[in-house]
This record gives C-alpha cells, structure tokens and sequence, in this order.
C-alpha cells in the first residue's frame, strides 16, 4: 500500500475546510498543499494562512510543498502554521544543505523535489538528510497535467540508491497520479502518491483513494 496525499489544488476554495474535512474522512494518509508564488512557477496558490486556517480543522499530516523562488525567507512561517513536513525544490535555492538544515531546525521533516529535467545526482551529499524525495512527474504549476512516463526511470534510480545506501526517505511523486497507474509506480518504488484531480475530481472519492491506496 501506498500513501495518499489529495492535493487540495483541485478542490473547491469555495469550500476547502469541507473538501479536506471529506478526504480525511475517506482515508487519505496525507493532505498536499501546493504554495506557489508566479514565479519559480506559472501560478499562484496561498501562502501560511491557508496552511494555518486548515490546521485548525484537521489532523492529516500537512506536506507544504514550497514551488516558490527564496524558501528560506518563509520556511519559519509555514513550520508555525502548522506544516509536517516541508518541500522545497532542489531548483529554488542556491545553498539546499542550508535550506534542509533549516526546515529540520524548525522541528519538522523536510523533503526536496526534483523537476522533471533535473537528475537525482544533485542530491548526493545530501540525500542522507532528507525523510522525503518528491518526484515531479509533470512540469509544476498547473494541475490535471498527464503523468510522464520517463519519470519511472528515476523513481526506480532512487530506489535503488535508497536500498543500496541503507537510507529510508520516502519517495513521492506529484503530477498525474491515479488509481491507474498507482500500482506501477508503486512497484517503481513510490511510497506517497499525490492526487488531485484523481480524487477531487472522482464521482466517488472513497473509491478513487482505496484505488491508489491499494486497499
């Protein structure tokens, strides 16, 4: 089984603390936040008081996915809204041991998210840091976006590094993910699968989490 993580870019603001209320509810492991700033990507989403509104209606574990240009500046104002866990992106930041070393300072896990044209070799001498690898397997900034399949490739690259090194970071990927190829990605070695569409957009959302979860 794999965890499921909603991304809640695909639900309804006009409703969001229903629409997270829902998905814990149903099962889901994770809850996906995706702040983005127009530009390191081509969007914008919300920033800490969303995270901070959200705590105060649920107990999923928060994954604060930093798609934003100069992390450092707000990783201490999503740690005090409530983040588990923050992303930043390996792209983002010119010193990524310092910024890892700031998240893990503020007492929460940390991961790093790879874009899809960059390699897992950047993460060398620092990947025995991380709780969390994140995979883009779509260009960020856009949601409902199809799964690239030439990821495979490097979730299986990490995989074997993980097993090789002794190490124990989860591997999650983002972008595409659903009950169709949950299965494969998980046999790739994907621990965490984040879902919008697949599950926001499902007639039947219990479904379509059990379906990638593997239940």
């Amino acid at each position: 089984m794999v965890k499921v993580a909603p991304s809640v870019l695909a639900a309804d603001f006009a409703r969001l603390a229903e629409e997270v209320a829902e998905v814990e509810k149903l099962g889901a492991d994770w809850l996906h936040l995706d702040v983005m700033d127009g530009h390191f990507v081509p969007n914008i989403s919300f920033g800490a008081d969303v995270v901070r509104s959200l705590r105060q209606h649920s107990k999923l574990f928060f994954d604060v996915h930093l798609m934003i240009e100069n992390p450092d500046q707000y990783i201490p104002s999503f740690a005090r809204a409530g983040a588990d866990l923050i992303v930043v992106h390996a792209e983002a930041t010119r010193h990524l041991d310092r910024t890892i070393d700031l998240i893990k300072e503020a007492g929460i896990k940390c991961g790093v998210a790879l874009n899809p044209h960059t390699p897992p070799e950047v993460l060398e001498f620092v990947i025995h840091k991380l709780d969390v690898v994140l995979v883009m397997t779509v260009n960020p900034g856009f949601g409902g976006q199809a799964f690239n399949p030439v990821m495979t490739q490097k979730i299986k690259d990490l995989n074997e590094w993980r097993e090789y090194g002794g190490l124990d970071f989860l591997i999650e990927i983002d972008g595409g993910g659903s009950p169709s190829n949950a299965r494969e990605l998980e046999a790739a070695g994907v621990d965490v699968i984040v879902a919008g569409t697949a599950i926001f957009g499902a007639a039947d959302r219990a479904a379509a989490i059990a379906a990638i979860a593997g239940d």
